[in-house]
């Protein structure tokens, strides 16, 4: 029993260390959207900058955070309990392969950079020649950061499951840095040397790729990953590059179904109004903060000790660990789901709205952002679910249900964005991964020999019921105090009001509910 309560302790240990350094990171993250809101607000330059900036970021999630960081922690896991020499030839080869993939990829992109422009955009896009140059620019300048960004993802994948978590988690955090200086600094001595300031956040862009790469090297020569090896012969891991390749090849599509999805919903965003494109950046840069804060946080730490567990045969403290994670990440998303969905228009004001950022931008954030967190707690589950396939060596089945959500996504976005216009894009992303998520429960349910307890118990319910008494209150707290919800330190205030006094209640009602043990459990942990 104490063994079991110990790794379930580490698992929250390790996620809350994550979650930390993540926080932080994301915190500049929004002060990085932040500086670029006030410096070129949602005009048709920032439309530009992020068609171009989400073709090396799909293929990042892909490489890094996606397929092949999910196929290579497993089996570098498996590897490392086994034989510490074995995982660093295995971890260098696969530094080696993933450079030689990504930085293919990022040439062909450098190269066909318009016909890439093209591929992502539609005719009303492309119409506005200036625009559709500065993007085919802006791709060529951002296509390195896929090479990047994809090793740092790399790094920090075999750190973690060498328990190195802290630091790792941080180094997002000197991307954003890099961002928020460029950003500063860099526009008017663009537009002084004739180029568009726009520029400037692609310069930012490299720079933090480099810097989220480097920080991390220190890490690895510390627990003796360095390229070093007594029998150079045998440097090349052939065996475990080719196990990874093979789930790589079957499971790109299944576990980047989100960033697919984006995808689309960008292409359609690009032939509705001027701006679409940024509102809904904007919006998913929100909705990313407790995604990436937690959802990320708790699903890294639940693969890495899942994965440990589930190859040292004792599946049944790896379904334990699972279950842990899950209602964890339903507890710690309630409160900030009724928080963001009530005070959207509040907080897109309060981060969003100054300088060339207007009233109506405000407004149409506001209502993106809510259609995203239709789907906000299913994100959380999915990204504790998807990696899992890997483990269980059945990476074809998130493959087949991204395929059937993907198509019924775009089924969905094309039938209705003509009528109805760019905020069925962000809905239609919600149902997508709501549907995703739950066809990977039906199967883990089936894989793992899991009860439908394990799903649906008194637990959960204790945590919905309570979410629902929690968001009529924050309800409550918006109707009385709208008149006092304007000018930015009376929306810091009342805000952060606001958030003690619904983490509150919330904790009082799960007490309440006799949920005291495990949430004082989690609390302490904290």
């Amino acid at each position: 029993m104490q063994n079991k309560s110990s790794s379930k302790m580490s698992v929250i240990f390790a996620t809350l260390k994550m979650a930390l350094a993540t926080f932080s990171s994301r915190i500049l993250g929004l002060v990085r959207e932040q500086v670029i809101a006030a410096t070129f607000g949602a005009s048709g330059v920032t439309d530009a900058f992020t068609v171009a900036y989400r073709v090396p970021n799909m293929l990042r999630d892909l490489f890094a955070e996606g397929a092949f960081s999910s196929a290579f922690v497993p089996i570098f896991t498996e590897v490392q309990v086994r034989n510490f020499l074995e995982a660093k030839r295995l971890f260098w080869s696969a530094v080696i392969t993933l450079g030689l993939i990504t930085g293919f990829m990022s040439v062909m992109i450098a190269l066909f950079a318009d016909q890439v422009v093209l591929l992502v955009t539609n005719d009303q896009f492309v119409a506005d020649l200036q625009r559709y140059e500065i993007t085919v620019s802006l791709v060529r300048i951002l296509s390195p950061f896929l090479v990047m960004i994809s090793l740092a993802a790399l790094f920090m994948g075999a750190l973690n499951t060498l328990k190195v978590f802290f630091i790792p988690s941080l180094a997002p955090a000197l991307f954003n840095v890099c961002m928020i200086l460029c950003v500063w600094l860099l526009p008017e001595k663009l537009e002084a040397m004739g180029m568009q300031p726009i520029f400037a956040l692609a310069f930012g862009v490299i720079s933090g790729g480099v810097a989220q790469m480097a920080i991390q090297i220190p890490l690895l020569i510390s627990k003796k990953i360095n390229f070093q090896f007594d029998d150079s012969e045998t440097f090349f891991h052939w065996d475990g590059i080719k196990t990874i390749l093979n789930r790589l090849g079957i499971g790109t599509i299944g576990v980047a179904a989100t960033q697919i999805n984006v995808l689309v919903t960008t292409i359609l965003a690009t032939g509705t109004v001027i701006g679409a494109v940024s509102w809904m950046n904007y919006a998913f840069r929100l909705f990313q903060f407790p995604v990436g804060v937690l959802s990320v946080s708790i699903a890294g730490s639940n693969l890495v000790h899942f994965s440990e567990l589930w190859k040292g045969n004792k599946k049944k403290e790896a379904v334990e660990i699972l279950s842990s994670s899950y209602l964890f990440a339903l507890f710690s998303i309630i409160p900030i789901f009724c928080l963001l969905y009530v005070f959207s228009t509040e907080i897109t004001t309060m981060i969003f709205q100054r300088g060339h950022f207007s009233a109506k931008d405000t407004l149409m954030v506001s209502d993106v952002l809510k259609a995203y967190l239709v789907g906000l707690p299913f994100y959380g589950f999915y990204k504790i679910f998807s990696p899992l396939f890997f483990t269980l060596d059945k990476p074809h089945i998130p493959v087949t249900i991204s395929v059937v959500c993907i198509s019924l996504n775009i089924a969905f976005c094309v039938a209705l964005v003509g009528e109805m216009g760019f905020i069925i894009l962000p809905f239609g992303t919600s149902l997508s991964i709501i549907l995703n998520c739950t066809l990977q429960a039906i199967f883990l349910k089936k894989l793992l020999n899991l009860p439908l307890s394990f799903f649906f118990n008194l637990r959960m319910m204790k945590f919905l019921f309570t979410g629902l008494l929690v968001l009529g209150f924050s309800v409550w707290l918006k109707l009385n105090f709208a008149a006092k919800l304007s000018g930015f330190w009376n929306l810091v205030g009342y805000l952060t009001m606001f958030s003690f006094a619904v983490v509150s209640l919330y904790l009082v009602c799960l007490y309440l509910f006799g949920e005291k043990q495990q949430v004082n459990s989690w609390l302490r942990r904290k």
